[in-house]
């Protein structure tokens, strides 16, 4: 088995774990429930197949919306952002990604940042957007959009800053 596909598998069995047993339990203020199952598209290989990708994205959507009972809603969000996920890259990082060497370790901390946020508000959006499926309730699907996203963000950041290798 090939180390990439070894390490890709661990980190979206431990991401659904997390997701479910802990992140979905907790509720700040009534209302924020975290969802840093996002950083499996966040750290999936660029290099990889776009279709397999996306698929994994709705397998791991499906996932979460089992053992959520969230309708799908899950589901529609991550193949959602793992499909305009190249679009966002291409924004952030200001390159075709595609047919040069990028690696996201090489970029810098802002554009880490900024590609993770804009991950996060899009998946952010949808979900909410279908969850409260009225545009006569926009300000509300736009302030659970920013407080859970935030508190997204920052668990994501720390996940990220103690998961990441350090290479000198």
């Amino acid at each position: 088995m090939n180390n990439s596909y070894f390490v890709n598998t661990i980190r979206f069995i431990l991401l659904v774990l997390v997701q479910v047993l802990v992140f979905n339990q907790l509720n700040f203020f009534g209302f924020i429930n975290p969802m840093v199952y996002i950083l499996f598209l966040y750290w999936y290989p660029i290099k990889e197949n776009r279709a397999a990708f996306i698929g994994l994205s709705f397998v791991l959507g499906l996932s979460i919306d089992f053992f959520s009972d969230s309708m799908a809603l899950h589901a529609a969000s991550t193949v959602t952002i793992a499909y305009i996920r190249p679009a966002i890259m291409r924004f952030v990082f200001g390159v075709n990604i595609e047919f040069q060497s990028f690696r996201l370790g090489s970029s810098t901390k802002a554009q880490q940042i900024t590609f993770l946020a804009l991950l996060i508000v899009v998946h952010h959006l949808v979900f909410f957007t279908l969850e409260i499926f009225s545009f006569a309730n926009t300000l509300l699907i736009l302030k659970k959009t920013m407080a859970i996203g935030t508190a997204t963000l920052i668990l994501c950041l720390l996940f990220t800053s103690l998961f990441s290798v350090k290479r000198p």
